[in-house]
């Protein structure tokens, strides 16, 4: 299994994350990384650094005025004087506008050149600020998934993206829920070069919104996710079983929310019928956005899964003999993701 990283995604380091009104000590910490890098050593798995790409395949799949915001919104914040007020450490919204537009639909860019105004049009909550080192460590991350992308592209049977920060919740042109950059979809868009149908299968505990929102209106791309049941958990607005895509994506989203309290049965089966779908759609290849904020100790997971869940995970995936894809998403008890990940790749591995 080659696998890729690079130091530079460390280098985001947020300070500031809100949780029922209060500003709380950030869980996307860079030790994440650093236990999911130790678990590979151990299974004797090396991390290359991926090559630098610049932009061009973040294009493919985010929009230009979006990516021009991320690059350049600290440095611009940093300068702001608003009222006599000097900005905050990092780059927040204090505005969240309502948007009416249909899945899969694109926004135009935002009207108002404003920092303030582009920062609520392309920021949807407080989870996602912006820091110093923010845009080089979400470019490179985006990279990290376009190596294991181009690695399998190029005839290995599976290739990991140490991502981080995770991705699965940026939309075309918002950040959200610690994510500022679809790095599975860049894969899925990026492996689309050579196959002509490629299935998303997200296993994090919340609903991959973002990556649904990308592909909601094509049929070349098939998305399926097992998540907590959005109705009382992140993302709340998206994740819901009658959502099955529109246009010419219509039939090709499946989600199987799971009731808050899940473990490992009834998480499996899920997973069983969603292997199920994969196997129907008959893609040539697989992304699997894999998160361990399922896990039972995590804390911010309703669910309630062992690492054994971890291993039954990786041997039905591994059985779909796909070239595969794995993109790092949740996870945040740090001393579990290690050994849920040890656990994952033991039981794909099996299968090959």
């Amino acid at each position: 299994m080659k696998a890729f990283f690079t130091d530079d995604q460390l280098l985001h380091d947020p300070q500031q994350y809100m949780r029922v009104g209060r500003i709380c000590k950030p869980t996307d910490l860079p030790s994440r990384a650093h236990a999911l890098r130790d678990a590979l050593a151990g299974r004797g798995i090396a991390l290359a650094s991926p090559p630098d790409v610049g932009r061009a395949p973040l294009e493919a799949v985010h929009s230009t005025d979006y990516l021009d915001y991320l690059e350049t919104a600290y440095a611009q914040w940093r300068e702001l004087k608003v009222f006599g007020l000097e900005p905050g450490i990092e780059v927040l919204p204090n505005l969240s506008p309502y948007y009416n537009g249909a899945p899969g639909v694109d926004r135009a860019p935002c009207p108002s050149p404003s920092l303030i105004a582009r920062t609520g049009y392309y920021i949807s909550d407080l989870s996602c600020p912006l820091g110093p080192h923010t845009w080089r460590s979400i470019l490179r991350s985006a990279h990290t998934a376009v190596a294991a992308a181009d690695a399998v592209l190029a005839g290995d049977d599976v290739a990991y993206a140490l991502c981080r920060p995770s991705g699965h919740h940026a939309h075309r042109d918002r950040a959200g829920g610690f994510c500022y950059i679809n790095n599975s979809a860049i894969a899925a868009q990026r492996l689309r070069q050579q196959h002509g149908r490629v299935a998303v299968f997200d296993v994090d505990a919340h609903h991959g919104d973002g990556t649904q929102n990308i592909f909601y209106a094509r049929g070349d791309v098939l998305t399926v996710s097992t998540h907590a049941d959005p109705s009382g958990y992140y993302p709340f607005y998206t994740g819901y079983d009658h959502e099955r895509g529109v246009g010419e994506g219509e039939g090709f989203n499946l989600n199987l929310p799971l009731a808050h309290g899940t473990g490992n049965d009834e998480f499996l089966d899920a997973v069983d019928r969603g292997v199920a779908a994969v196997r129907a759609f008959a893609p040539g290849a697989l992304v699997l956005p894999l998160g361990f904020d399922t896990y039972k100790d995590d804390p911010i997971s309703v669910l309630k899964l062992d690492l054994d869940a971890y291993r039954a995970l990786g041997e039905r995936i591994g059985a779909l003999q796909l070239p595969t894809v794995v993109v790092q998403e949740g996870g945040y008890m740090v001393e579990a993701i290690g050994p849920a990940l040890d656990q994952f790749v033991q039981g794909f591995l099996s299968t090959r």
